[in-house]
Formats: structure tokens, sequence, C-alpha cells
């Protein structure tokens, strides 16, 4: 069944239509198992899930599809499946389990396993449509359902940790005054907690542990929509849809395709390994599972039926739930071949950029895996964008560990080269062709450390997880800049505000798509610990009563968002070439402290950590614009002398020395001196001065605000 690279197969005819259609008189469903003897549909009493009120056997039809029509199938029945087949050479049926249909719109947990249920999907978008907010002005905010509301003082307490909450015009309100455009939700595809958390008293509580990737995860409605039923359910979810649309905010979906919650063999029995446990999941030929993401099993997509599972399924979530985009959690599995090699040209990768329904979303990958070449950052290719985790890494090793190395050593290991690489949109890890949106630039995420806790502590602290601190990331480049976790001493505290405000200015100012995680807006903290996936409690929930600092937080991060977006320069399109005009591209031009143009030995100097970055946008569909970006990585303050840009008028936007944004600054002029503060940020407008007199050699007017060359002179990564 292993995919031939150069045809579709998985888009062939006769696996259309799998899972329960409704009709009249009743409803079919369609099951594929290849290796199957015979599948039945076992149907249940509406309020009674363990009382049986018909069995029916379903119709070999060929090509593995088994089909049967009944008029018990309709919106409400709850039912289940039951295969029976040889086992051995890697299957493991079992005729008297009860299982999942993989295409069942909802998922009920029972005692005794799970039940499908039939649902009516149909729901009145009220001509509301998608946002489809361009690349270049998307901000992500990575956040939980139950996480961002569950603590929020304006949302009723029934909406608490809901999909309606999310929904609440308070939350909206939020989202829209930082200046996020995005918001892409931790899994919430019906998901179950592993055993061996069960076993401890602890829950799955970021849900990457799929059960149905159909079905909305039930427990995250609203109370009043359990129990009127899973219609209900569904159309919450979509009216939660409905009305971030409204207010201009695009709803993408982490999905985690690369395993389900069946973990390892002599785990759960609850759908694929008893439908078709050879082809659904990868393994030896001996049966011995191929765990490339290390939760026990890793999904098969060499084969047809797992590949068009997978599609079929962002097809509906994309189409009938109108959701804006998808973030693929361990990406490079879905792109590895029936000998396990990782192939950008995977036929499931291409049928997902190439099908029309997934034309208009957002398709986000984390670019690797923990298999044998899993690490595939910058390797995906056209449509994608990818977590760039080298950005990650570098600035974080900028304002950070090079900072507590140089502390400790007198000079930081790295100059500041491999930081402005990652400044100006990544072009040495996604290539010209690709451009700086290709890049999904984030400094923090659900996994690691919030902002707070990375300027907070040296080490994890995860004892609270039940694994002797043995889990979760070891190599966090953080810095605690004196004193590990909480503390009084003013000018430390002081130390981690202002390294905040580095890493969000960062982030938010560099070329590529920025990514904020929940919380970090206004400093939240998971007491250190850098794994928290367990933990459904105060430690995860976000907390809406702040400090006077997290207050100045949240200011800086709404004046950033509000200056990348008015500043075209902040967010090309595509990178410029050198001698050539490219539209929509930033041309970028390096400065060193003395306004002077970087050399070579500046740039890679592990004693020169100060830099002046001109960007200067080449108009396509928006006016000229032109910003200069001073960054300072060291622990003493120096005095820059602004470049020597002819006409040019300097306006402050920002700074991350003020704990405060301020916006009473003179302009300034080419060649005054700026005092910069130890470890900080200055960004400026670079406007015309209406003063200013430019003739050229020839005694002709030039433009001022015009981009200069493209400059090729940059550090290593």
């Amino acid at each position: 069944m292993a995919i031939a690279a150069e045809t579709p197969e998985l888009l062939r005819s006769d696996l259309d239509h799998l899972g329960v259609t409704l009709h009249d008189g009743g409803g079919t469903i369609r099951v594929w198992s290849a290796h199957a003897d015979a599948v039945e549909l076992i149907v249940f009493d509406d309020v009674d899930l363990d009382w049986i009120i018909e069995s029916v056997a379903l119709e070999d039809i060929g090509h593995g599809v088994w089909s049967a029509s009944t008029p018990l199938l309709r919106p409400g029945t709850p039912y289940a499946l039951r295969v029976s087949g040889h086992s051995g050479h890697g299957n493991t049926f079992n005729s008297g389990t009860l299982l999942l249909d993989p295409y069942a719109r909802s998922v009920l947990s029972h005692r005794d396993g799970y039940r499908s249920v039939v649902v009516d999907t149909g729901f009145d978008w009220g001509g509301v449509e998608k946002p489809r907010v361009p690349l270049d002005r998307t901000v992500i905010y990575e956040g939980h359902v139950r996480g961002l509301t569950k603590r929020h003082p304006r949302i009723p307490p029934a909406l608490h940790g809901t999909y309606a909450g999310l929904a609440h015009p308070a939350m909206i309100e939020h989202l829209r005054s930082i200046g996020v455009t995005s918001i892409e939700l931790l899994p919430v595809h019906a998901f179950a907690s592993e055993e061996r958390l069960v076993r401890h008293g602890l829950v799955n509580y970021w849900g990457y542990n799929t059960v149905g990737f159909f079905a909305p995860h039930a427990a995250y409605a609203s109370e009043a929509a359990r129990r009127e039923g899973p219609d209900a359910v569904l159309r919450e979810f979509k009216g939660m849809v409905r009305l971030l649309h409204e207010a201009g905010l695009e709803v993408i979906l982490d999905v985690v395709f690369n395993h389900t919650a069946e973990e390892g063999i002599g785990g759960p029995r609850s759908s694929l390994r008893g439908i078709d446990n050879r082809s659904y999941y990868r393994q030896t030929d001996e049966g011995v599972y191929i765990d490339v993401t290390g939760c026990g099993n890793s999904l098969d997509t060499s084969t047809d039926a797992a590949a068009r599972l997978v599609l079929d399924s962002l097809r509906y979530w994309a189409r009938e739930v109108q959701v804006d985009g998808f973030r693929f959690d361990l990406a490079t599995t879905l792109g590895r071949d029936e000998h396990n090699h990782f192939t950008p040209e995977h036929p499931l990768l291409r049928a997902i950029i190439d099908d029309p329904d997934l034309a208009d979303v957002k398709k986000i990958v984390e670019p690797w895996d923990v298999g044998m070449g899993g690490w595939q950052t910058g390797r995906f290719g056209d449509g994608w964008l990818e977590w760039n985790d080298r950005y990650r890494d570098r600035v974080r090793n900028f304002w950070l560990s090079d900072i507590d190395y140089a502390r400790r050593a007198g000079i930081a290991p790295d100059g500041i080269g491999g930081f402005a690489h990652r400044l100006a949109g990544s072009a040495n890890t996604f290539g010209a062709q690709r451009g700086p949106l290709a890049s999904v630039n984030f400094v923090t995420a659900h996994d690691g450390f919030t902002l707070r806790d990375l300027v907070s502590y040296d080490v994890k602290h995860n004892m609270g997880n039940g694994e002797q601190n043995r889990d979760g990331a070891d190599t966090n480049r953080s810095f605690n800049h004196g004193v590990e976790g909480p503390t009084d001493d003013g000018v430390i505290l002081a130390n981690r505000r202002k390294a905040m405000r580095n890493l969000l200015g960062t982030l938010l100012l560099s070329a590529g798509v920025p990514m904020v995680t929940a919380g970090d807006e206004f400093g939240r903290s998971q007491r250190g610990n850098n794994n928290a996936y367990c933990h459904d409690s105060g430690l995860t929930w976000l907390s809406w009563d702040h400090a006077p600092w997290q207050e100045d937080l949240l200011e800086h991060v709404r004046r950033l968002t509000r200056v990348r977006s008015e500043n075209p320069a902040l967010r090309p399109i595509r990178f410029a070439r050198l001698g050539e005009h490219t539209p929509s591209a930033s041309v970028m031009e390096w400065y060193d402290e003395h306004g002077e143009t970087m050399s070579i030995d500046k740039w890679n100097s592990p004693a020169h950590r100060t830099l002046q970055y001109v960007a200067a946008s080449t108009p396509e569909f928006e006016e000229a614009n032109r910003i200069l970006l001073v960054v300072h990585g060291r622990e003493t303050p120096i005095d820059i002398t602004l470049p020597d840009l002819p006409g040019a008028l300097f306006v402050t936007l920002w700074s991350s020395a003020d704990e405060r944004p301020t916006t009473d600054a003179v302009p300034l002029r080419p060649g005054e001196v700026v005092a910069m503060s130890p470890t900080s940020m200055r960004l400026f407008r670079v406007d015309m001065d209406p003063d200013a007199v430019i003739p050229d050699e020839d005694g002709a007017w030039v433009d001022p605000t015009a981009a200069g060359p493209a400059s090729d002179t940059i550090g290593e990564a």
C-alpha cells in the first residue's frame, strides 16, 4: 500500500465518503480496512450507551472499503465498530472490542471506551467570511482554550474554559487590543490522557494525544452545550469561529496527526489499531512499532488510507468548520516515506499544498520529530510556514545566555552577525525563493519556559510532573539574572523586565511571522516548570490580576504590534536582491555604533555587539517606509552616532529601556549622538526632514526616503 511519489493514489475515489453520510432514510457508513475479515456496525440506545439495539454487518465492496446503509444512522445515534480478522504480521484484531469510527464527528467517553455519535453538521454562518489576514500582517497568538478564560473575571463563570468563553467580548477585546490577528489553539480534536498520567492522578492538559481527528473536544464546550448533546457542542465550536471571524481574528488549530492516543502495543485499542493496525501505524515486518514521535506509535502516512485520513480531516475543519489554518505537530513524521525517510515531496505533503479546499488556509509545520533525520527546519518548501527553532535559539542566546556568559568570562561567546540574520528574516535557512514569511518566529511556546520564567530561572523545576525532574528540555538558553526564581532584589527585577522587553521587541520587529505565547504579553509564570503539559490548574491558567509592571509590559506589546502594522519596512514579503528592485522587500543597510558601514570583523567579533539596522521598503501596495533599529547587546552603556542618511529625520517609535512606552522624544538628525542603555533596543521611523535640501551630484533633486542598494554583508548564523 505504499504511495508512489509520482501518483496521488491517496486521492482515489474509493477512499471518498468514509465515515457516516446522512441521506433520506438514514445514513451510510463506510470504513476502510485492507486486512479485516468482517466489520460490524454496533448501534446503541440514545440514552443508555450500554444497550445495543442493533448490529449491522458491513459489506466488503472492494479496495479495502466496507459499507452499510441503515435507517438507524441519524443525528444523535451513538455507534461503534467491531472488526475481526487474522491477528499476526502486525495486526491486532479482536472482534470483541468496540472501536471508534476514525471519521466520527463526535466522540463520547464511556466506561468501556468510547462511542462515536452521528452529528447534524448544519450551521448558519450568517454570511460571515474568513478574515484571510495577509501573511505579512499576521501576528499569531498561541493559547489554550481552557487556560485562556478559566480565570477571566469579565467572562461569566458558566463560560470559563470553554469555546464560548474564548469568543466572549472580553476575550476578543483583549486579543484585538494587543494587535494579534490569528489565535492558534492547542489541540481541540477529541483527546485522552495517557494511562500513565491517569495512574498518577494527572491529566494531559495540552491535548497532544488525539482520539478522533474530526471531533471537537467535548470537555471544552459549556455545560449547557454538553447537556444538549454533540450537535450543540459542534455548534458552540462553530459559533466561536464565527464570532472571532466577525472580530477579524483568524482561528488556527494545532493538529496532532503524527500519533494517536492508542500509545504503544499493549496500550488502548480504541480505533485504528483494531481496524487495521498494519496499515495505520509504522512498524517493522515483525510488527514492532517504529516510534519517531516518542509517544508510542507513529501514523504511517506512506499508506493511502492513513494519508487520506489526515487530508480529509483538514478538509473538514477548513471547509465545514471554517478554520483558517493548521499547525502540524511533529510534522516531519507526516513526510516520511515507506522507508521512514523524510521527503518534502511526500504525496501527503503535496496533496495538502495542492488541495483547493486548503488553498486559503495557513499551513504551519513544526519541522522536526524525534526519529533519525528528524530535524528538517527549512526543508518543507513552498506553501509551508515553519516554526524557526534557529531563530528561537539565536535570540535567546543573544539576550540571555550570552549575557550570562559575559558576566562570568568578561566577554560574550558570539558577536551580532548571527542575531542579525534572524532579525532580517533567516534567509540562510529559507532561501531567497521562499522569502522571510516562511519563518514563524518565536521565542517561547507552550512547550518550554514562559517569557518570564526564561529570564528568571537557569534550570527547569518540573518535580510536580511526577518524573523526578527528568522530563522537559535541559538546554533552555535562559538566564535568571543572578537569583533563581522569585526575588525582591530591585536591580535583578529591573534587568529581568528589560530582558523581556528586548525579547518581545526582537520578536515583533523581526522579518517573518511572529508568534506570541499567551500570557507572555503580561509576564505569566509557571514557577520554572518548562513542561507543564500535565497540569490543569492555576499553574497553567492565565491570571488576569496584574501588577503595575505587568500592565507596563502589556503596553509595550501594544506599541510593538502597532508600529509593526504601521511600518511595512518591518514586515517584508520578499528578500531584497543585490542590485535589483524587488517589490515588497526591505532593502537593508547595516551600520556600527559610529554610524559607519559594518565591517566583517565587527560582524563576527564577540567584543562587538552593537548594530544599527536600516530597512527601507520597496513599495508595492503601501506607501514607502524606512526604519532604523538600534540593538545594543552588552551590559555597559554606549553612545551611538546616527548614520548619515541624507535628509533623514529620526522619529523615536519605541525603546526597550523605558519601563512604560513614551511618545515625547524629540526627532533627531543624522550624526547626532544617542545614549543607549545597557542591553537595550531603540526603534526609529526615518522620515524626510522638511528643512533638508538634498541635491544629487548633477544638481537634480533626489528622494531621501528612497532605498539604497541592498547590503549582502552580514555575519554568520
